[in-house]
């Protein structure tokens, strides 16, 4: 990898794809602001799991950081535009044992980056965080959501934590501002009970299985997306084929590839308009060879791309 990052012009980056790094507090104007969230409500049972993805996957976009002028064939233009005002707003504070106040600071950074007209892609971390990325949307009107992951995360409390990752479209789904809801790649057995699955279908949750992915392909997705609305895409890795994204907690035979989750982001940019994404649960650790990095990497340098086209 690192012969190949030489070749290709890139570098060991301490931010997404080479990026200008910024400062929260000082933003003035951008298109897209990507921040790193290690950390919101990890159950106690196993801590801190993805704290370390932020940093591994800035590093897998390193070997593409002096690529940008070059053409990206998944997104049919160049991987960056040049006038692109794109930065990379570093890591969010996280603290081990108060879980309100890292969900309050990732709250208050994705704000502060509404409020300079940009758009929010968050770099995770545990499976929690979607929802103080949600939440932050509040005065914002009215989100559709889509979710890919292999279990639906409707849990209203483990052990009586009511913030943490098996309730984090339960928490969504209570949000007076989000509409909406597409869950798509779930498989297998997770968290869930009948009594979770009967709530999210009273929710009028749209459901589109792994299982009905592989026998029909995710066109299905398109039709269930309110045309002109505001989406958040948000990808839980573990929704992904593990022969693709080895790096999970909870890996799961089947799931969706690569391709399959490029065309939800395209969907989504091409029926309404990403107002935000974020990707998590990619555990480095339990990598190999840096396939889940750069699949991660791929995944949100295409999702920034869709985002730019559309502005």
């Amino acid at each position: 990898m690192n012969d190949l990052r030489t070749m290709l012009g890139g570098n060991e980056t301490t931010t997404f794809l080479g990026l200008p790094a910024c400062d929260l507090t000082t933003l003035d104007r951008a298109d897209v602001v990507v921040v790193g969230a290690p950390c919101a409500t990890p159950y106690l049972t196993v801590g801190p799991y993805c704290a370390a993805a932020p940093e591994a996957i800035r590093r897998a976009s390193g070997t593409y950081g002096g690529l940008h002028a070059h053409w990206n064939f998944d997104l049919g233009t160049n991987a960056m535009p040049a006038d692109a005002a794109v930065f990379d707003g570093g890591d969010i504070e996280w603290d081990a044992v108060d879980f309100a106040a890292n969900r309050a600071r990732i709250t208050a950074a994705c704000e502060q980056i509404h409020a300079a007209g940009a758009v929010p892609v968050v770099l995770g971390g545990d499976d929690s965080i979607p929802i103080p990325v949600i939440q932050s949307y509040a005065r914002r009107g009215q989100l559709t959501i889509i979710q890919i992951d292999a279990h639906i995360d409707w849990r209203d409390e483990v052990n009586g934590e009511r913030m943490g990752l098996s309730s984090t479209m339960r928490r969504s789904s209570e949000m007076a501002h989000v509409g909406t809801m597409i869950q798509v790649g779930q498989r297998g057995v997770g968290s869930a009970r009948k009594e979770e699955v009967d709530a999210a279908n009273a929710r009028g949750v749209h459901f589109v299985s792994g299982h009905d992915v592989a026998r029909n392909g995710v066109e299905l997705v398109r039709d269930l997306i309110p045309a002109g609305s505001d989406i958040i895409v948000t990808i839980d890795v573990d929704g992904l084929d593990p022969t693709t994204m080895p790096g999970v907690i909870g890996p799961e035979p089947g799931g969706l590839s690569y391709y399959n989750a490029i065309d939800i982001i395209d969907m989504a940019a091409d029926v309404g308009r990403i107002a935000g994404f974020d990707i998590v649960e990619f555990v480095p650790e339990r990598d190999v060879n840096g396939l889940g990095a750069l699949t991660a990497f791929r995944l949100t340098a295409h999702a920034i791309g869709r985002i730019l086209q559309a502005r």
